[in-house]
């Protein structure tokens, strides 16, 4: 089942014409990674998925609603209800525990605290984390930091969740654990990926790859998952 679908996306910042002309397709439960070098246009088709930027032209719909078509206030709503994000620095507030940096986007979309108290406790020991509850950031290594902005991502149970190089920061071993934890929530949660990520080996363990060069989609592979 597609749930986010992307046509004729182009991006042009006064004379820099960044996208051009990219269309995409993503279906519910799947990992898909998007690959290119510095300066290909990843990060910005990114921002436009998740709705941070708007296209110069072309659609964007999710579970089948025009994105764009909605007032910024709604769509700032739609955002927060139905799309999780991970960047490279993990943006967490250091004067919040890792349980009040996970409830934060569940309090502003006026859930009951304790519902989300409940829920964010539940995730943060998903990730392994049950014991770090009440550590501020600066008591977490970034290994734990990063699963800590994985779980806020998930606390309002988006259906999409967007990482923009959310292993860049990380070593090997502990890039390789993060993308293993995508692959748990995905079997868990059928929880639906986009990732951009320059990272080659661990892009290959998501279901897809796609190529972005020069502001073009130019290939996309398909990978059967052995894990």
């Amino acid at each position: 089942m597609v749930m986010l679908k992307a046509e004729n996306l182009h991006k042009s910042y006064g004379s820099l014409h960044v996208l051009k002309g990219i269309s995409l397709t993503v279906n519910r439960g799947e990992i898909v990674s998007i690959l290119g070098s510095s300066g290909a246009g990843k990060s910005t088709l990114l921002h436009i998925l998740g709705t941070l930027d708007k296209p110069s032209s072309g659609r964007v719909w999710l579970n089948g609603q025009d994105v764009f078509q909605l007032s910024s206030s709604a769509l700032a709503s739609f955002r927060n209800k139905h799309i999780g994000f991970v960047f490279q620095f993990h943006y967490l507030l250091p004067e919040f525990t890792a349980l009040e940096n996970v409830c934060i986007p569940g309090w502003i979309a006026g859930e009951k605290k304790h519902v989300v108290e409940d829920r964010a406790r539940s995730l943060l020991n998903m990730m392994g984390l049950g014991d770090r509850l009440h550590h501020r950031p600066a008591r977490l290594s970034g290994g734990e930091q990063q699963r800590v902005a994985v779980a806020r991502a998930l606390i309002n149970q988006p259906d999409l969740v967007l990482a923009d190089e959310p292993t860049g920061n990380l070593d090997s071993a502990h890039a390789l654990e993060l993308h293993q934890l995508f692959q748990e929530l995905k079997k868990q949660l059928q929880q639906t990926f986009v990732i951009v990520t320059h990272n080659e080996a661990l892009a290959r363990l998501s279901d897809r790859q796609l190529l972005i060069q020069d502001g073009q989609l130019i290939a996309h592979h398909d990978h059967q998952l052995s894990v």
